[in-house]
């Protein structure tokens, strides 16, 4: 792997990146940041005169997406932190991109402007009207190239459904819905109607010192768009079908890894709880993330994963600090490579973990300044828990908990990852001779 592009500046706290995704071609690639802003980078076209090379991402468009807001009438403030984006799949020349902060959902148009209309009737150039008993002739309008303008305009804005902190945004292979999950509901929205959505799971007790879990994120199957999936804080992973009925409190499958009682603590619920969960594209596969591994589930079998990759299997005798520095409460995502052959999740230290499903491998990269440089190769890192360190290895006690990787995303056809290390953006590819 190395770096294509990379984004640095002084660390903000509205710049810290907080949802990363690529569009479904991947020629474009949208951040959310903390401070409600939406960045958009586009793909270049391949040079000509290096016909091998592969395009570059830069900057495509910036917008303000979500302002910080009041609830008056539960004196609480909502932050206009982005929580997640999803694409739409793109029906013409605009596109459009779902993005949520913890209360309210907006449907984004991205689209070009390149041509300006002249010689109005009724306005002079300048935009001024004119009198018109001074129109003696009658003009046709036409259109004159201009600089390439990006405009991006709000068409939908979802909101007041969700008493809860939205965690999920999930668009349904229909291309007409998509559902929206916080703590303990999940709503059903069409893409066109604003002012309802449908309630699909709730598991809110009648008794609120009744809970016991939460809903951590829910996404839709890719091909099947009456099925979707959501996971819990408990750990478990429930699959359900919208043909069965119109709630789905009752679920069709339910996945759930058993519990060794000999490795059990006062972590383990903490570190069980589930922070991501997808699909892989054939449809065939899950993949859920906690703390400490990744699991990859087929559907058609419940009572345990087919895999499980350890992420940072040396911070469990950590645990205990990690709790009192509320690192133990970090939600890392993880992603599938679009041939669903590999996997990557995020750790610490601005280190990110790749799975290589078919060969049983896996390697460590660290997103970092230092190895940043264009056209540089990543060198694999290793952390060493104990005993004599080597040259090339770092101690687990060196480990800088504030550099974490929560955000990751893996272009749909090719080998090139995006990486959110904090406020810093790296987009890497496989190298090209």
């Amino acid at each position: 792997m190395q770096p294509l592009w990379s984004q640095q500046a002084v660390p903000r706290a509205a710049d810290i990146i907080s949802t990363v995704e690529f569009n479904h071609s991947g020629d474009l690639l949208a951040t959310g940041d903390k401070g409600g802003r939406v960045v958009i980078f586009q793909r270049e076209q391949e040079n000509k005169s290096r016909p091998h090379s592969r395009g570059e991402y830069n900057v495509y468009s910036t917008f303000q997406s979500h302002e910080p807001e009041f609830d008056y009438l539960k004196s609480l403030e909502i932050e206009e932190k982005i929580n997640k984006i999803r694409w739409l799949p793109q029906q013409n020349a605009a596109h459009f991109l779902l993005s949520t902060n913890d209360k309210t959902i907006k449907l984004w148009k991205i689209s070009e402007r390149d041509k300006r209309a002249e010689g109005y009737n009724l306005k002079d150039e300048d935009g001024r009207l004119r009198d018109p008993f001074r129109i003696t002739a009658l003009r046709v309008p036409i259109l004159k190239p201009m600089d390439l303008m990006v405009e991006a305009s709000p068409r939908r804005i979802f909101a007041n459904a969700h008493t809860y902190h939205i965690n999920s945004i999930s668009v349904n292979s229909d291309h007409e819905t998509y559902l929206s999950a916080d703590d303990l509901r999940i709503n059903l929205w069409h893409l066109e109607i604003t002012d309802r959505s449908f309630n699909i799971v709730d598991i809110k007790p009648a008794n609120m010192e009744e809970l016991t879990e939460v809903i951590t994120a829910a996404e839709f199957h890719p091909h099947q768009c009456n099925v979707f999936v959501y996971s819990s804080s408990k750990g478990t992973i429930r699959l359900c079908d919208m043909r069965s009925s119109a709630l789905c409190d009752r679920h069709s499958k339910f996945f759930e890894e058993p519990e060794d009682p000999s490795s059990r603590s006062f972590f383990s619920e903490i570190i069980s709880s589930i922070s991501d969960v997808k699909f892989s594209h054939s449809g065939r596969y899950m993949m859920t993330r906690d703390y400490l591994s990744v699991k990859v589930w087929d559907l058609n079998m419940e009572s345990r994963p087919v895999e499980t990759h350890q992420v940072h299997e040396y911070l469990r005798s950590k645990l205990c600090s990690l709790y009192e520095n509320d690192c133990i409460f970090d939600k890392f995502e993880c992603c599938w490579s679009g041939s669903d052959s590999a996997i990557m999740t995020g750790s610490y230290n601005n280190f990110f973990r790749m799975f290589d499903r078919n060969a049983r491998r896996d390697v460590t990269l660290e997103a970092s300044r230092e190895n940043s440089k264009p056209r540089a190769s990543l060198k694999p890192r290793k952390v060493c828990t104990g005993g004599k360190r080597k040259k090339d290895e770092i101690s687990v006690d060196s480990l800088d908990f504030n550099k974490k990787i929560l955000h990751t995303a893996w272009h749909p056809a090719e080998n090139i990852i995006a990486v959110a290390a904090t406020n810093n953006l790296y987009i890497f590819q496989d190298k090209v001779n």
